[in-house]
């Protein structure tokens, strides 16, 4: 069997933790680095072969069934990323697993979770949960400052190519974190008679990408 865990870009990792695994309960993490100078290769082949990660969907069914957890295993360059569903494995006990439920996976500025999707008419919580992608806290005010900085001084269609040249995939989250920073630098801007950075200038909708490399890079044989 081939398992595919090597994601062919940041963004391709994010898409297939958000779209793929969370959805389906892969909710409890446990992320490392491998060291510079060790083969990621051997690492992957050892991690998938100790947790029993390229299992069948049938032997997945049958593990939920008895109350087992199933696992996933996603890696981009020498940053790797464990997900397991709820159930018993040794995995739970044997390395720092978090839940991202309550923890989010922080990867590359990104600040990955699992949450209730705002609240009901009434004003309650909302029983329905989904993936959330946002900006991680920290890269965010360091962006926003950035770009606010930039706005007082910078030609609009320099403001313009900042905007496009912002990392992330567009999200609902980033882009309404995207939408704020955009307000906050026209803020600046009118003070100073200086013209409005257009809303069209931000890039707003997410490209779907292809999540893994190339087949050669997938794992051959697990043993």
């Amino acid at each position: 069997m081939k398992y595919r865990c090597v994601a062919a870009s940041p963004e391709g990792l994010v898409q297939q933790v958000a779209v793929s695994y969370l959805r389906h309960g892969y909710w409890w993490y446990a992320s490392g680095r491998i060291p510079r100078g060790k083969d990621a290769e051997k690492v992957d082949r050892k991690l998938v072969a100790k947790y029993g990660i390229d299992i069948s969907e049938r032997q997945r069914a049958t593990r939920k069934a008895k109350g087992l957890a199933n696992m996933q295993y996603i890696r981009h360059e020498n940053w790797f990323l464990l997900l397991a569903t709820e159930g018993h494995h040794p995995f739970k006990s044997q390395e720092l697993v978090r839940d991202c439920r309550r923890h989010p996976i922080r990867f590359e500025g990104y600040s990955i979770s699992y949450r209730r999707g705002g609240v009901t008419p009434g004003g309650g919580a909302s029983p329905k949960w989904h993936a959330c992608v946002r900006i991680d806290p920290t890269a965010y005010r360091e962006l926003k400052t950035f770009l606010v900085m930039r706005a007082k001084h910078r030609q609009a269609e320099t403001l313009i190519e900042d905007f496009r040249r912002i990392p992330f995939a567009r999200y609902a989250p980033i882009r309404r974190q995207i939408l704020n920073i955009h307000r906050a630098v026209n803020h600046v801007r009118r003070p100073a008679g200086f013209e409005d950075v257009p809303v069209s200038a931000l890039k707003l909708r997410r490209e779907i990408v292809q999540p893994f490399a190339s087949e050669c890079d997938n794992i051959q044989e697990v043993a």
